[in-house]
């Protein structure tokens, strides 16, 4: 697709799914970071005019002339006319395995640069198998995974490697992250990604097969060296000096950031290994808070594996779709992630990473959205070649500088 093509398309960017719970959230943000009639044109979409219109109407008057769009995710007509009027596309429509093949294959065919918020590693890998050819033809630059799973681990890892070449000439081949501390609640679109995964897995054996595999985004032929290791119960964390247990995103993270890796050409090393975990404290205390995680997380999984348990969970514990936390919990929220690097000669470097709102709503909808503008207004078609990308390396140091001064997050090296 040309210049020209690119800029005689009306919008910047549209949000897909603005009527969803982060998509509501993600709207409100672009609304007071944005305005309306600014230097840089957006507007809404979904399938229903009239939640549009409410969503429209609870913006107040700074919003009377956003556009909105109808479009439906199992209606190609409609997601190619949508496609026809943007540059980038922010799609919230998820569980994404339901719902999201349709817009990437479009996306893919028409050259139209996307971004979501998908956790689901096993459509992702899917989509890639599918569609990777066509959007590097047509230019399509495709970043899954923009919200706290994975900006924080990627752009985490990215900037941990950067700080450590220039301090030590080199990357570190030895990565970890830990969660320090994270306060926030989960809304019921991600608790039905999950529940979609675990269905995947349980319906087909080849298919549980390739969601154990760390290296599923990499493809078959990756050039890793070594075999990836996750935190899969307590364990004792001598660089950190503390109790971990597992940690629920690791599964898509640590696939992210060794994709990440392959992508720049094994940049990292071929023996780059990257786990995550939640540190639980020191001593006894520690030990114990990791082995009840630990059960907790088990317990969870099995619950959600097997039908009947579902049900009662869905029915009496776990938030509905379209439901999450409320404005009050994600202005406490808030997220302290530790990002470890280390070599075989003793050279060590750590990077705090932090939020200011709850990790999965608040402060994704804030990384969502400059993830859709960095790749809208700072990432030329001519400097990044189209294809399925990450975070880190389809927008690198421009979405770091946007993320520390638009989402409310930071990037510090720990001395």
């Amino acid at each position: 697709m040309s210049n020209s093509e690119v800029s005689s398309k009306p919008y910047d960017l549209i949000v897909f799914g603005a009527t969803s719970f982060v998509g509501q959230i993600l709207t409100h943000y672009l609304v007071d970071t944005l305005g309306v009639n600014s230097d840089i044109s957006w507007a809404i979409a979904s399938r229903s005019e009239s939640k549009l219109a409410t969503l429209k109407n609870s913006l107040g008057t700074a919003a009377s002339d956003l556009p909105l769009i109808i479009a439906d995710s199992h209606d190609e007509a409609s997601l190619q006319a949508m496609c026809s009027q943007t540059r980038v596309i922010i799609s919230t429509v998820g569980p994404y395995a339901l719902y999201g093949e349709l817009l990437i294959k479009t996306c893919a065919e028409t050259g139209t640069d996307y971004t979501d918020l998908t956790g689901e590693a096993h459509w992702i890998g899917q989509m890639k198998d599918k569609y990777n050819q066509a959007a590097e033809a047509s230019g399509a630059r495709i970043v899954n995974c923009c919200g706290f799973d994975s900006i924080p681990s990627d752009m985490g890892v990215f900037a941990m490697q950067q700080r450590a070449q220039t301090k030590f000439g080199h990357p570190l081949p030895h990565a970890k992250l830990r969660v320090k501390a994270m306060k926030g609640g989960a809304s019921g679109g991600t608790i039905a990604s999950m529940i979609e995964a675990l269905k995947a897995a349980k319906a087909d054996p080849k298919m549980r097969k390739k969601m154990g595999n760390p290296y599923l985004l990499c493809g078959s032929d990756h050039q890793y060296s070594i075999r990836a290791k996750s935190v899969s119960g307590p364990e004792f964390d001598t660089d950190f000096n503390c109790w971990t247990a597992p940690f629920v995103m690791e599964a898509i993270n640590s696939r992210v950031v060794l994709h990440s890796n392959a992508l720049l050409g094994m940049a990292y090393g071929r023996n780059f290994s990257y786990s995550e975990g939640m540190l639980t404290g020191k001593g006894l205390k520690g030990r114990i808070g990791a082995l009840m995680s630990t059960v907790a997380f088990g317990m969870l999984g099995v619950g959600l594996y097997f039908s009947p348990t579902r049900a009662l969970l869905e029915r009496f514990v776990l938030p509905a779709p379209g439901e999450g936390p409320s404005p009050e919990a994600q202005l406490n929220g808030y997220f302290d992630v530790r990002v470890h690097g280390r070599d075989d000669q003793g050279n060590q470097l750590t990077v705090k990473v932090t939020g200011d709102r709850d990790p999965g709503y608040g402060s994704t909808a804030k990384m969502l959205g400059q993830a859709g503008l960095c790749l809208a207004l700072d990432i030329k078609k001519e400097d990044r070649a189209g294809g399925f990308l990450t975070p880190s390396v389809a927008m690198g140091n421009a979405l770091l500088e946007r993320l520390e001064a638009h989402s409310g997050l930071a990037f510090e090296t720990c001395e």
